[in-house]
C-alpha cells in the first residue's frame, strides 16, 4: 500500500529512485553535478533537471538543493549502461548526448560543449569502473558449474519410484 501511494504521489520513477539508491549519500561529494535538460520517460517533453553522478548511479531532482531528505525523482545504475556519447545529430539540438542500455536510450542537453563533454566523460569512466567490478564480482568456477550440471541431468535420468497416480 505505501509502494502505491509513493507510485501516485512521486510517480514510479521516484519509487524506483528510493529503492534502487543503495545506501548512496547522493547528498554529499557527488564525483559530478549539474543542470542537464533530460527527455521525460512517457510524455517525452524536455525538462531541467539537477543531476548527481555518485558511486555507479546517475540521480536526478527538481533542484540543486539536494539533502539528505531530497528525494530523487529517478536513478540509473550506470553499470547497466552501454555507452555514453554525442547525439547532436540524432536529435537536432546542440550539446546533447545520449545514454544507452539494452533496452532504451536516454537523451540529455547539456549547457554547452564543455559541459557536454565533462559528462560524457565523467559518466564513461563511472561505466567502465562499475561494469569492470561487476565483472570482477562475476567470476565463474567453471568445473563447479560443469560438475553441478552433470550432477543435475544424472538425477533427472532416474527413474522415480513414486507413482503420480
Amino acid at each position: 500500500m505505501a509502494a502505491s501511494l509513493w507510485r501516485s504521489v512521486f510517480g514510479s520513477t521516484a519509487l524506483a529512485a528510493a529503492e534502487e539508491d543503495g545506501g548512496v549519500a547522493f547528498w554529499s561529494n557527488p564525483e559530478r553535478a549539474g543542470w542537464l535538460t533530460k527527455q521525460g520517460e512517457y510524455i517525452k517533453t524536455w525538462r531541467r533537471r539537477w543531476f548527481v553522478l555518485k558511486q555507479g548511479k546517475l540521480f536526478w531532482f527538481k533542484d540543486s538543493q539536494v539533502t539528505r531528505a531530497s528525494i530523487p525523482r529517478g536513478v540509473i545504475p550506470v553499470a547497466a549502461c552501454l555507452t555514453v556519447k554525442g547525439a547532436e545529430d540524432v536529435i537536432n539540438r546542440a550539446f546533447a548526448f545520449e545514454l544507452s542500455t539494452r533496452s532504451e536510450t536516454m537523451y540529455f542537453i547539456a549547457d554547452s560543449e564543455k559541459e557536454k563533454e565533462e559528462w560524457i566523460n565523467s559518466i564513461g569512466r563511472s561505466i567502465v569502473q562499475h561494469s569492470r567490478s561487476l565483472a570482477d564480482a562475476e567470476v565463474v568456477d567453471y568445473d563447479s558449474v560443469r560438475r553441478a550440471a552433470i550432477t543435475s541431468s544424472s538425477t533427472d535420468a532416474k527413474p522415480s519410484n513414486t507413482d503420480p497416480e
